[in-house]
């Protein structure tokens, strides 16, 4: 399993954008983003925190529909 690094809002969201989502909405402090393919649509919701906990973090990457290595691989 790979390790993650501890990330902020803004991280996230910059490498997911780089990954075709969007930003649909904000409601509070949570960031709706979404990715509509040919077959399915991935939505992804974002706590805006400066530290986004590890656990949490594998949950925005499960949603994304991305491998943890996909996911890392957009920050290099």
């Amino acid at each position: 399993m790979t390790k993650l690094p501890v990330l902020s809002a803004r991280e996230i969201i910059k490498a997911l954008e780089s990954a075709g989502f969007q930003l649909v909405s904000q409601k509070g402090s949570h960031i709706k983003m979404k990715r509509k393919d040919k077959d399915s649509t991935a939505v992804v919701i974002v706590p805006n925190h400066d530290e986004i906990a590890t656990g949490t973090l594998r949950s925005i990457i499960r949603q994304s529909k991305l491998t943890p290595e996909d996911f890392m691989s957009l920050f290099q």
